[in-house]
C-alpha cells in the first residue's frame, strides 16, 4: 500500500466504504458538482497564499501561513470532525519527521470562520489506530457496508452504493 494520505484519513472519518473506493482508485469525484464547487472555493480563496503544498508526495496542505501555521480550507462544517482529524494527521506526520510545535487551522471562508486545531498525545494513539484500520481496509476484497447516513445523498460515490 502506498503511504496514507490526508484524504484517506478524511474519508476514514466520513465513510469506510468511500475510503475503500478511493484506495482502490475508483474515483467518482471528477463529475460531482459539490466537489467541483469545493475546488473552485479552494482556487478562489486565499489567492495571495502559495497553495497546495505537497510534502513527501503524501500530504497536501492547502497553504502554510507565516511559514509555520498549516491551513486547511473547507467549504462547510457538515463533516467538521473528519477535517479536524485530517489536519491532526498532517501535524502528526510532520512531527514524526522532526518538525516541532506545528500549528494548524481549518478555514471556512464561506462562513468567515477559522478553527484552531491542536494535536494532543491521545490523538496520536487514535491516529496510529486509524492508520492500522486503513491498512486493513486496503486488504479487503470488497467495500465495507453502506453506512446509510444523511451525508450519503451528497456523496460522489452515491450511485455506486445505492443504484
Amino acid at each position: 500500500m502506498k503511504d496514507i494520505t490526508g484524504v484517506m484519513i478524511y474519508y476514514y472519518f466520513i465513510c469506510e466504504r468511500k475510503l475503500w473506493y478511493f484506495i482502490n482508485e475508483i474515483n467518482m469525484e471528477q463529475n460531482n458538482e459539490l466537489v467541483s464547487m469545493g475546488k473552485i472555493l479552494d482556487e478562489t480563496s486565499y489567492e495571495r497564499e502559495k497553495k497546495n503544498i505537497m510534502i513527501d508526495n503524501t500530504i497536501n496542505v492547502d497553504f502554510i501561513k507565516n511559514g509555520a501555521v498549516l491551513h486547511e480550507v473547507k467549504k462547510t462544517k457538515a463533516i467538521e470532525e473528519a477535517g479536524i482529524w485530517q489536519v491532526k494527521y498532517y501535524m502528526y506526520y510532520l512531527e514524526k519527521r522532526g518538525m516541532q510545535n506545528v500549528q494548524a487551522k481549518i478555514d471556512f471562508p464561506l462562513l468567515r470562520e477559522t478553527k484552531e486545531v491542536i494535536l494532543e498525545d491521545d490523538d496520536k494513539i487514535v491516529l496510529d489506530n486509524v492508520m492500522q484500520s486503513i491498512r486493513e481496509i486496503y486488504k479487503i476484497d470488497k467495500p465495507p457496508e453502506i453506512i446509510n447516513s444523511k451525508i450519503c445523498k451528497k456523496c460522489a460515490y452515491y450511485d455506486l452504493c445505492y443504484v
